[in-house]
């Protein structure tokens, strides 16, 4: 910002007129003089006027803005609303070209982003449905008119972060006020969590010292979701977050990193909303498993556990995770995962929903799946060759008994005498039930001929 702009924006007194009150060269010389003596023995600073004229224009700028509007009092002046709007531009313009502030210009303008930012959220658009269940596409229409003044206080925020030294900011930018940041990412409005997204991701980055602090801070939102009270909005975006995180994570990974999985990760498969998130979940947990790929047998046992009864769709969403996830895995760990990840494909592949049952068939179409499969194939054939053969048998959609044609057709190709022996057992174990089914009908005929 040039001199003129800054006369401009601040209505500063011409620099012009001290020249215009000295007449003659000689009275200009003996002026300077005059103030370089005053300057050396301490008595003036250097153009005190002028930077001060500054600090009183910026301080004027950010007492406008520390008002806040909610934009649905009929008594609020759309005119001033329109103000504040016009001088939080004016201050965001003024930091863009300003990489270092004075304390008596910081302090205001911190708490004037704490008032504007930090306070009560709306109530939820619908208590009675939990709001990972809502979409935004949905809730449009219900997002908080401020945004229009909210979204340059972030811009504000993210500008102090990255041109401000963090040991500068320190002060300002301590515990309370990161915490406040993170009870932000409850807000409904995805515009106002991605902008926080990116602030908290800049202050993790840039502020060092604060890194395990906010660690844990998420950490426990985390487990407050899961096991207290499961409606937050922003879930997903701290799990984004996270997964930057998690890519920087140098190997082996400590053991804090570990707990974060099996602690946090892992039962965030659980709730009902997961489908909202879990885009970002399955990206976390793949990073884990890349680095350290003897973790899969964890995440696998830790998946299969929270395996839902009746939400189909979460169903589809975790083998799709779990598919992803064997390309990943140790492959010393195949033979120890083979048996409980078939057991639970085969009852995916038999369910009555098409979609799931459809799905869980194509992961026969994974090498690394069929590869896992084969090393342990006296265990696993006779649990795979039974949910072929139910299926063939009994299911109603016409595109899974087809699906499960081809399966049966390759599974014969693997090992035809295992196949066919496996559908004798299942024939013996057919005909003693039918033989143990017809005794328990004789033994309750002769109870009721004895009662008569």
């Amino acid at each position: 910002m040039n001199s003129r702009a800054i006369r401009f924006a601040f209505n500063l007194p011409a620099i012009e007129k001290i020249g215009a009150q000295r007449k003659t060269l000689q009275d200009l010389f003996n002026l300077e003089s005059y103030n370089m003596n005053r300057i050396k023995h301490g008595s003036i600073t250097s153009r005190p006027s002028f930077s001060n004229s500054i600090n009183e224009g910026i301080l004027s700028i950010i007492s406008h803005c520390t008002f806040i509007f909610t934009f649905t009092d009929p008594l609020e002046s759309p005119s001033k609303q329109d103000l504040k709007r016009v001088k939080l531009t004016q201050l965001l313009s003024i930091l863009k070209s300003s990489k270092k502030l004075q304390d008596q210009i910081l302090a205001p303008l911190m708490s004037m982003l704490s008032t504007n930012l930090f306070r009560p959220l709306p109530p939820p658009s619908n208590p009675s449905i939990s709001s990972d269940l809502i979409d935004d596409e949905d809730s449009i229409s219900s997002f908080p008119p401020t945004w229009s003044h909210l979204q340059i206080v972030y811009d504000i925020l993210l500008r102090l972060v990255i041109n401000m030294d963090p040991e500068t900011l320190r002060n300002y930018v301590n515990h309370p006020f990161l915490l406040n940041l993170l009870s932000l990412f409850r807000s409904e409005d995805p515009r106002e969590r991605e902008s926080l997204k990116n602030v908290y991701h800049r202050i993790y980055s840039r502020f060092t010292f604060y890194r395990s602090f906010m660690r844990k801070s998420m950490n426990d939102v985390f487990l407050h979701y899961i096991f207290e009270k499961e409606r937050h909005c922003g879930i997903g975006d701290l799990l984004e977050i996270w997964g930057t995180l998690i890519n920087g994570f140098t190997v082996p990974l400590k053991e804090e990193h570990k707990l974060f999985l099996m602690r946090v990760l892992i039962p965030l498969h659980k709730t009902k909303g997961m489908h909202t998130y879990h885009k970002q979940l399955a990206y976390c947990v793949s990073q884990f498993v890349q680095k350290e790929p003897v973790l899969g047998g964890v995440v696998f046992r830790g998946i299969l556990r929270y395996w839902p009864v009746t939400n189909c769709q979460k169903e589809i969403l975790l083998l799709e995770e779990l598919e992803e996830l064997v390309e990943n895995i140790d492959p010393d760990q195949y033979r120890k995962l083979a048996l409980p990840l078939c057991t639970q494909i085969t009852k995916c592949s038999n369910s009555w929903n098409s979609q799931v049952a459809e799905r869980a068939l194509y992961v026969w179409n994974n090498e690394h799946f069929v590869k896992m499969a084969t090393l342990e194939i006296e265990e696993v054939f006779p649990i795979v060759v039974e949910g072929v053969e139910r299926n063939l048998k009994w299911h109603w959609s016409k595109s899974v008994r087809q699906f499960t044609e081809i399966i049966k057709e390759m599974l014969e190709n693997l090992d035809s005498a295992l196949y066919s022996k496996c559908l004798q057992e299942i024939d013996l174990r057919e005909y003693r039930a039918r033989q143990e089914e017809i005794k328990r009908r004789e033994k309750w005929e002769r109870i009721e001929m004895a009662a008569k």
